[in-house]
């Protein structure tokens, strides 16, 4: 059978018997969607990141690197997904209907994707966002006109997305507790003179072990001085007497990611390190207390930075102090929709959710890094995840 067939054919047996939430879930976030599309004067939407798809209809598959899009009007929800995912889209996802195209013909997507958005006459985009090809979009334009196309689609979706739901929460909170099994299993097993690889692997295996869907990026490990290169990873390096591993996780709860970091220490802890531990742990203070409704990112973000100051020419900080976290699919667990950093004006509002992801490196050395996800609440930051906030020490006598 072609994948037609293979689509009607599942969809007797199958069809939305997998999807992530409660139908009513759905509903209100469709509802929020499209109050905010007729505020902004957009007839469709046209989504390609695979977490915005996600959010919208529950779609859901490891495979996000072909094309994908979602066309949300003010009354249908079109999914076009290829031929190699039609299982996903029939089991995971809840939508009007569904558009196939052949895997290896990436040039049939354009014909029925345009006849889809020819009734619209103003089509909201996401151009910052992941998954919206050039060519299908440059096709699109000689087709319907380029003035159709509006840019505020991503933002529009980004104001949405950062306010959490009861059931994303849950979501995050279950994620929270994954995570913190692999962490602790993994901060058991540490100990000079194994490889870093040892230690992700018994994190990664105890957080599949407890529920973990795939990842949307799997364990960090890093040892050493290579903690001091940000965003490297675990690479059969063994583990020195007396140097902090750095472990950064984050479990996959229907697709939900609550991130934490933890240093341990193979041994026992320097006073440098000790010190670098106390800024990370004031630096959460400050933060947690300045993330409440009515407060600006900047504020925030201003607050942390006081905190770092004294430190700030011996160590490399990212200078973001937070990033929005939810449902993502790799190659990464960050949202998108919200940095707290210098310069963001944004307010916060209750139930939005970071990470703080709170690293402070010495060029060349080694680094600590410590972290909780956060939600806002009118009183400030409350942890999701359960992070002690103490510099491990496998040897600390």
């Amino acid at each position: 059978m072609d994948h037609h067939q293979y689509r009607h054919a599942l969809a007797a047996q199958l069809e939305a018997s997998e999807l992530a939430f409660p139908a009513s879930e759905f509903d209100a976030r469709l509802a929020r969607v499209r109050g905010a599309m007729q505020s902004a004067g957009l007839d469709a939407l046209l989504l390609t990141d695979p977490a915005d798809i996600y959010y919208l209809t529950g779609y859901n598959t490891f495979e996000v690197s072909v094309h994908t899009c979602l066309v949300c009007s003010t009354e249908r929800l079109i999914l076009q997904v290829p031929s190699i995912e039609t299982g996903p889209a029939v089991v995971t996802a809840r939508v009007d209907e569904l558009l196939g195209y052949r895997w290896e013909g990436i040039g049939e997507v354009i014909e029925p994707l345009a006849e889809t958005l020819a009734p619209f006459r103003a089509i909201g985009l996401d151009l910052y966002g992941a998954g919206l090809r050039h060519g299908v979009l440059r096709e699109l334009q000689v087709r319907l006109g380029v003035e159709r196309f509006r840019d505020d689609g991503g933002e529009l979706l980004d104001r949405i997305r950062i306010v959490k739901s009861e059931a994303e929460l849950a979501c995050l909170r279950e994620s929270a507790r994954i995570a913190s099994l692999g962490l602790k299993a993994a901060t058991r097993v540490i100990a000079a003179g194994m490889t870093d690889g040892d230690v992700a692997a018994e994190g990664a295996r105890a957080m599949l072990a407890a529920g973990s869907e795939f990842m949307s990026m799997q364990p960090i490990v890093t040892t050493g001085r290579r903690i001091s290169v940000i965003h490297l990873n675990h690479q059969r390096y063994r583990i020195a007497p007396g140097e902090p591993v750095f472990l950064e996780f984050g479990a996959a709860y229907r697709r939900y990611t609550a991130p934490m970091m933890k240093t341990v220490v193979a041994g026992r802890a320097s006073p440098e390190m000790r010190v670098l531990g106390n800024v990370c742990r004031d630096l959460f203070d400050a933060i947690g207390t300045a993330m409440r409704p009515g407060n600006s990112f900047d504020e925030a973000a201003r607050a942390a930075e006081a905190v770092l100051e004294p430190h700030a020419e011996r160590v490399f900080f990212s200078g973001v102090f937070g990033y929005a976290v939810g449902a993502q699919f790799p190659p990464s667990w960050v949202e998108g929709s919200g940095y707290i950093a210098r310069g963001q004006q944004r307010q916060f509002e209750a139930d939005m959710v970071f990470h703080l992801p709170l690293c402070l490196r010495i060029p060349g050395q080694w680094g600590i890094g410590l972290s909780d996800t956060v939600r806002v609440t009118p009183q400030g930051a409350e942890p999701l995840t359960d992070n002690d906030w103490v510099l491990v020490e496998t040897d600390p006598s």
